[in-house]
């Protein structure tokens, strides 16, 4: 079984934050893979499906945690041990200020990189889980990092943050099969990043 966690603050006036990225991939998710509907449970709203896979089907749970993104651990964790699911098997969706607009890099192990709800996931169940990072870009300045992310995204953005969320979903079967790399390549083929916005030039990709 796969857990697919969303990054994001519960409420609508967050829903179309940067911050809130990762809410929309699990909810896109949800949308082209018929997943049932969302209910609460674990801190969270869930939604229980299947995904078809390269090796059969896998069975997956969607979980938005309502605890607000500093906390996200806290639901993870719960949902986990009920599952008895093993960190490995638990795919996190965020958005990245370290990575262009657009850019989408998949990642397992390291550091939290200043992302308090990623700092929150590790804190509860250690570094082995998988990170799929969507590129929203930096401000150029810490003092604005804040700002950033919890603004909604421009319309100037509509472009490519559909088209990577699109393809998120669209490439899932390969995620599902337990091939990160290919679900990165998948993703980075059907999604192309737009071309550099000289005021992101200090966002790595």
């Amino acid at each position: 079984m796969l857990i697919l966690v969303g990054q994001g603050n519960p409420g609508a006036k967050y829903a179309g934050n940067r911050h809130n990225f990762g809410f929309m991939a699990i909810e896109e998710i949800a949308r082209q893979h018929g997943f049932g509907p969302w209910k609460s449970k674990f801190q969270s709203q869930i939604s229980e499906g299947t995904i078809q896979s390269d090796n059969g089907p896998v069975k997956a749970l969607l979980l938005k945690p309502q605890t607000f993104y500093n906390e996200t651990g806290r639901a993870v964790s719960e949902a986990s041990r009920f599952y008895k699911v093993e960190p490995e098997n638990i795919v996190v969706f965020h958005d990245e200020i370290d990575l262009a607009p657009g850019r989408f890099r998949m990642k397992q192990g390291g550091g939290h990189s200043g992302n308090n709800g990623i700092r929150s996931i590790i804190s509860h169940m250690g570094q082995s889980v998988r990170r799929a990072r969507m590129g929203v870009g930096h401000p150029g300045d810490k003092s604005m990092v804040m700002p950033h992310v919890l603004a909604d995204f421009a319309k100037a953005e509509t472009e490519w943050k559909d088209a990577l969320l699109d393809a998120c979903a669209r490439a899932l079967h390969f995620l599902a099969a337990g091939d990160d790399e290919r679900y990165q390549t998948e993703v980075l083929r059907l999604a192309p990043s737009p071309k550099s916005d000289p005021r992101k030039a200090n966002a790595p990709d």
